[in-house]
């Protein structure tokens, strides 16, 4: 894979899935020669949410960017929805929609008629329709109470939803969404979340850029990790956060160390009454090693293997830690 060191874990869609996003060596060099996206190789299979995972200045929003066509790559190639971009943007963005770091709003205007004032820059909207496509975007983004407020009295989550809706005020075969959530409370986050479940079941796919793990994980079937503007790793979320630690909780905790090293049980680190290990190989069943401790007279309280998480796979692939607050 061109610019990554890692290969990728699991497959970036299912066979015979058309990407609805696609870029080959696709890299970003600023004057002065800061380079923002080096060599990416991305694929976004249709239908997916597809979490676009990095840390905030990992080259992110510069590869957004240039998918739709706001600034040029210095090389490699990037397509979307089967049109190479930028060239195709005439063809392409008005079956996109975008929320690209925050949206630009009208102070002066109410909430509903920044919305008016945007589907009429729309060449593709039907005027017929504009009133109550206007009116459902607010209410599928729960701002139909705040609608005739000025957006300058907005608060940035409500400026963030607003922008959403001007995003969702045609049917779109693909939304893309940069740090959406951004400003968000926990009840807003969780309805953001719910709305996008909600366009994927519609056939919509979505292209949610975050540096929230946690929000990754709970909303995208699809996920790339980023770091420093290099693709680590892409595939399905279940297939990214691979393998798992066993975890023992007992009060016996030197014996339970004793017997899990007799075992071939490795990595293993003490805490208390609690025992955590690397996974023990497939060769090695989870019930023998449990009869074992209790043979042992190890009182056992807990014996399980806990899932990997997206954090556990993102410091593997980087050793770094990352933030993962909602």
């Amino acid at each position: 894979m061109a610019g990554s060191d890692a290969e990728p874990i699991g497959q970036p869609g299912a066979p015979g899935t058309a990407p609805v996003i696609e870029t080959r060596g696709l890299t970003k060099r600023y004057r002065g020669g800061q380079l923002a996206v080096d060599g990416l190789d991305l694929t976004v299979p249709g239908g997916s949410v597809f979490g676009f995972l990095g840390p905030n200045g990992s080259g992110k929003t510069t590869t957004i960017r240039m998918l739709m066509g706001l600034i040029a790559p210095t090389s490699g190639t990037a397509s979307v929805l089967g049109h190479p971009m930028p060239e195709a943007s005439r063809t392409v963005l008005p079956e996109v929609g975008a929320l690209i770091e925050g949206p630009a709003l009208y102070g002066f205007l109410s909430g509903r008629d920044n919305l008016l004032r945007y589907d009429r820059a729309d060449p593709t909207a039907d005027p017929r329709t504009r009133a109550a496509r206007v009116g459902d975007a607010l209410e599928r983004v729960g701002l139909a109470p705040a609608a005739g407020k000025k957006a300058r009295a907005y608060s940035l989550g409500m400026k963030q939803r607003l922008g959403l809706a001007a995003a969702l005020l045609r049917p779109r075969r693909l939304l893309v969404l940069d740090e959406p959530t951004n400003g968000l409370d926990p009840q807003g986050m969780r309805e953001i979340r719910a709305l996008v479940r909600e366009l994927a079941a519609d056939g919509t796919t979505v292209f949610l850029s975050s540096h929230l793990l946690d929000e990754i994980e709970q909303v995208c079937t699809h996920a790339a990790v980023m770091a420093r503007g290099r693709l680590l790793t892409q595939g399905p979320v279940a297939g990214l956060a691979t393998g798992g630690r066993l975890a023992v909780t007992t009060p016996d905790p030197a014996d339970a160390v004793r017997v899990l090293k007799e075992h071939g049980v490795t990595g293993i680190t003490p805490d208390g009454d609690r025992i955590r290990a690397d996974a023990p190989p497939g060769t090695v069943e989870l019930a023998d090693l449990n009869a074992a401790l209790v043979r042992a007279g190890v009182r056992v309280r807990a014996f399980g293997v806990e899932r990997a998480s997206l954090e556990d796979a993102f410091v593997a692939l980087t050793g770094e830690g990352f933030d993962v607050a909602g």
